[in-house]
């Protein structure tokens, strides 16, 4: 067997899960298996998986080999495609991760015409508000909203995240409108578990005001239909509210804070190099949608909380 076949091989346990299950895909013994893979540790010089009686599980130079693999097998299988059929086509299954609501309302809608013009390709879309490993878990590309901290992966703006503190109209036909931060105290403030801080920006700087409510909840859909039911106030994404607000049904309260930090909408990726051809015309066609004016803040005066 080749090098290439070694990475393969290797690459398909990982996916697996088992030596035992990676050897039925490939339609080789399990004997053979086991005895490339120790093979090929020993070539490296460095021990690729954590083996015991029930599981095997990456190391951390396994997960760094893993990655620089995939992206090999990914620019082999790429230009055997660019021979083949054209340079942009996308074949195969690309797997993504994304948040639970942006993907239900952002993304879902935009895979059909995706999968149109790419009869070839399987998508295979998991949403979570959790971030994946995205080496260890084989995801593609990630949708992230956040901050990003330096990685190993590569991050792609797609958006902007524009935050705004905002109520129903029935809300305050009960209630007074808040005219400074401190009034929101006195309010019903709505909130998953993980936003129990909104990290402001108001005229005097920084300021972190700590939520209060009686709505407990660790689901920001619950937050956005608890909202919109007139339960209290909130701070939200307009890709999340955009539409409510150019109703009318939601109002922006207290605009002079403004919540300008570089949380922003990514795709995140294992590595630039070799990128795939499926994932970077995936990328490209949600920032064709999206770009630096999306279309859910159309129509919405925002110049304020514009960087």
């Amino acid at each position: 067997m080749t090098p290439v076949q070694d990475m393969e091989i290797f690459a398909r346990i990982v996916t697996a899960g088992t030596m035992t299950a990676a050897s039925r895909e490939l339609s080789i013994s399990p004997a053979v298996v086991s005895k490339r893979i120790r093979r090929l540790e020993e070539r490296l010089g460095v021990r690729l998986f954590q083996r015991t009686t029930r599981q095997i599980t990456l190391t951390e130079a396994g997960q760094e080999y893993y990655r620089r693999v995939v992206a090999i097998l990914a620019s082999i299988d790429e230009a055997e495609n660019a021979m083949s059929r054209g340079a942009d086509l996308a074949q195969g299954t690309i797997k993504i991760s994304a948040p639970t609501t942006f993907g239900r309302l952002h993304i879902a809608p935009y895979l059909g015409k995706f999968m149109e013009r790419h009869p070839d390709l399987m998508i295979d879309i998991a949403l979570t508000d959790h971030f994946v490993d995205l080496v260890a878990d084989g995801v593609d590309v990630a949708i992230r909203i956040a901050e990003l901290e330096d990685s190993n992966l590569v991050a792609r703006k797609l958006a902007p995240n524009h935050r705004i503190l905002c109520a129903s109209a029935d809300y305050f036909a009960n209630h007074e409108m808040p005219q400074t931060l401190e009034d929101l105290s006195k309010h019903n403030c709505l909130a998953a578990t993980a936003q129990d801080i909104w990290r402001l920006e108001g005229p005097d700087g920084p300021v972190d005001f700590r939520v209060g409510g009686r709505l407990l909840t660790n689901s920001s859909e619950v937050v956005h239909e608890a909202l919109l039911a007139g339960t209290g106030i909130a701070l939200r994404s307009t890709w999340d509210v955009g539409p409510e607000l150019k109703q009318g049904l939601l109002k922006i309260i207290l605009p002079e804070y403004q919540v300008k930090t570089r949380i922003s909408i990514y795709a995140v990726f294992p590595s630039r190099e070799f990128l795939p051809v499926k994932v970077r015309l995936f990328i490209d066609y949600l920032s064709a949608i999206y770009g630096p004016d999306p279309y859910w803040d159309e129509g919405l005066d925002l110049t304020q909380y514009l960087d």
